[in-house]
């Protein structure tokens, strides 16, 4: 069994809490949280250890590993904290508030060889793995091309006063949204190193910007633009789509559905002309599904390189502090 502690219990520390709760490898031995109506709420209801003071937690019930699901501004504090004690270390995306903050403890878990995760899921939806496989393969030939879009009604109206109207805090739509496309791109094509021009956009917020639109390219010279808005009313929820041109062929994936054409017949069972593959297709089984697979997936993978049962090479601090680069880019070019 694999001692586990967690460090934020709001939206998304609730979800790996519940996620972890039902691993059957996980005894999770503490949460900490500042808001006593949480804490109280989850001692009175669970099993559960909860403390105030995070420090305290980890001297008292001693975990391999921890959850860090905090505002990004204390992933810093918080991540070292952990690692100089040899604790391994999933963290929330985005990874840290600068790339010098990133650097350092990209260092420090190098040095101590611990396990060191990142939670950008979409690394774990079928379609987007599949993309990527494709890509690689060299299916649709040389990729030139790509469109990043992300779109969804976080903000929609004024007077915001929650921690993503704090750009201190890793409010904003850079940070929250369009930190998930910059690192599925990252991922899929290959790094993003130029960014040609940026528009961080306010639409309803005063302090932070609703959408973020860019021309950028790759470190292999792909051409692409990134489209996001968090203020986008004609959605009902949170929705990825990447475009991909190559000499060969072309992709167009969400994470529900994935369209490939090939200008050639393949030997794979993908065909000449259009090419439709569905999420129910390339979706691996997970031991429960809270929210979508990938959620549980990114979970289980942590837990399998702690248990040294995979390498840890999946949403590493390095990869994540690729996508805190282009952030910072992007902040540059505004």
């Amino acid at each position: 069994m694999i001692k586990v502690a967690l460090v934020g219990a709001g939206k998304m520390g609730v979800s790996h809490l519940s996620i972890l709760g039902a691993h059957p490898e996980v005894e999770v031995v503490g949460v900490c949280d500042t808001s006593k109506i949480v804490t109280n709420f989850l001692e009175r209801y669970s099993k559960l250890n909860c403390y105030a003071d995070f420090e305290k937690m980890l001297d008292r019930v001693k975990p391999d590993a921890v959850f860090v699901a905090v505002p990004t501004k204390f992933h810093y504090k918080l991540i070292k904290m952990a690692m100089d004690k040899n604790i391994h270390v999933f963290a929330e995306k985005p990874f840290c508030l600068n790339t010098t903050e990133g650097e350092e403890l990209i260092a420090l878990a190098a040095k101590k060889q611990l396990i060191n995760q990142v939670g950008y899921h979409n690394k774990f939806v079928g379609t987007f793995k599949e993309v990527k496989r494709i890509i690689k393969s060299g299916m649709i030939g040389n990729v030139y091309h790509f469109v990043a879009e992300s779109y969804g009604p976080v903000v929609t109206k004024s007077k915001q006063s929650s921690w993503r109207s704090k750009p201190e805090e890793g409010g904003g739509c850079l940070m929250d949204y369009a930190s998930h496309v910059i690192d599925l791109v990252n991922d899929i094509v290959s790094p993003i190193t130029s960014v040609k021009g940026a528009t961080l956009e306010s639409i309803y917020s005063n302090t932070v910007e609703d959408a973020v639109y860019s021309v950028m390219s790759t470190n292999s010279n792909v051409s692409g633009i990134l489209s996001v808005n968090w203020s986008e009313e004609t959605y009902r929820k949170m929705s990825t789509t990447v475009t991909i041109l190559g000499s060969k062929g072309k992709i167009i994936s969400d994470a529900n559905e994935l369209k490939l054409y090939l200008k050639d017949e393949n030997k794979e069972d993908y065909t000449k002309g259009w090419n439709v593959k569905y999420i129910t297709d390339l979706t691996d089984q997970v031991n429960f599904n809270l929210r979508g697979e990938e959620y549980s997936a990114q979970v289980d993978y942590f837990i399998d390189a702690v248990m040294k049962r995979k390498p840890n090479t999946i949403n590493t601090f390095q990869q994540a502090w690729e996508t805190d680069k282009v952030i910072e880019l992007l902040k540059q070019h505004r």
